[in-house]
């Protein structure tokens, strides 16, 4: 059940990513880097964080949302609010 629910995890902020950034899902890998495609700019990145939140009933600290540069740093920062990867 665990892994399942770990995968599912992944799946729904892959979900988030691509649809706040109006990408496909395939180009949402760990690597994925704030700035590095103009689709995830400022104002993308603000709608990502509301999402987030959201979907994962969490409220995500000043320093968590500037910390939050890549896909793999956002599963990081949300294993600190109990969400598992």
């Amino acid at each position: 059940m665990l892994g399942r629910d770990i995968q599912m995890n992944e799946q729904k902020l892959r979900t988030i990513f691509a649809e706040s950034l109006g990408i496909d899902e395939s180009q949402v890998t760990d690597d994925l880097t704030y700035n590095a495609i103009p689709e995830w700019d400022s104002i993308a990145h603000m709608a990502l964080i509301a999402e987030i939140d959201d979907q994962f009933d969490t409220m995500l600290d000043t320093d968590d949302v500037l910390e939050m540069s890549t896909f793999a740093k956002a599963k990081e920062i949300l294993v600190k609010y109990d969400v598992e990867f």
